[in-house]
């Protein structure tokens, strides 16, 4: 099943709010040096070229959520110790098409809600060159197509190893894992958790968190 199928609506709570897309500036190819040079109160991120606005900032819910996964996750890592860290947005996630390509001429460019990253030679000053091993995106009506189609194939075909996503809106979470075995790489089939589920982890494996708790500080 292709994996639009499994995208629900993004809904607010009390009805469905029609998805929107960001600002797009596909007008030709953009790099980090470009991205780098744009004013620093402007959020962006490049995808292959083609620079996504990341206007509006995220809403007080997204940030809540946010929050709670970051320490929830960063509470389990520093009783777990090891070496994989957890970061949040903004945070700069370099996928370059070659391994040997300079930061400043990489075209992809992303900043995870939240990402675990397991190679500390992946983590450099300027964020992290290569796949994490986990990333989250909370999705919202203004973020929902590119993170539930755009950064789901672009997050498989560099090799993410889990993609969580957050519906606030719908109260679940949906699993994608990385089918080892497909080539070119995807993700198989995702597993989606609501209500009083828990959500577990197979990066970092023991983590979980249970939707009531994860939903909890929604207002």
């Amino acid at each position: 099943m292709h994996a639009a199928q499994h995208i629900l609506p993004y809904a607010i709570l009390g009805g469905v709010k029609k998805v929107s897309e960001p600002v797009r500036k596909d007008d030709r190819r953009y790099t980090y040096r470009d991205y780098a040079s744009w004013p620093e109160g402007e959020r962006w991120e490049l995808i292959d070229g083609a620079a996504y606005s990341m206007s509006p900032a995220p809403s007080a819910n997204h940030q809540r959520l946010s929050r709670v996964l970051l320490l929830s996750m960063g509470n389990w890592l520093s009783e777990h110790p090891g070496p994989c860290e957890v970061f949040d947005a903004p945070f700069d996630v370099f996928l370059p098409a070659d391994p040997a390509e300079e930061e400043d001429d990489v075209d992809t460019v992303v900043q995870p809600d939240v990402l675990v990253v397991c190679d500390p030679r992946k983590v450099t000053p300027r964020g992290c060159r290569g796949a994490p091993d986990l990333v989250v995106e909370i999705v919202s009506p203004w973020t929902s197509h590119k993170d539930q189609l755009v950064k789901h194939e672009l997050y498989a075909r560099h090799g993410v190893r889990e993609f969580w996503v957050v519906d606030p809106g719908n109260r679940f979470v949906r699993v994608y894992r990385l089918d080892t075995m497909a080539s070119p790489r995807r993700f198989g089939e995702p597993a989606t958790i609501a209500e009083a589920g828990r959500v577990e982890s197979e990066v970092l494996s023991g983590f979980g968190i249970g939707l009531a708790e994860l939903f909890a500080s929604l207002k």
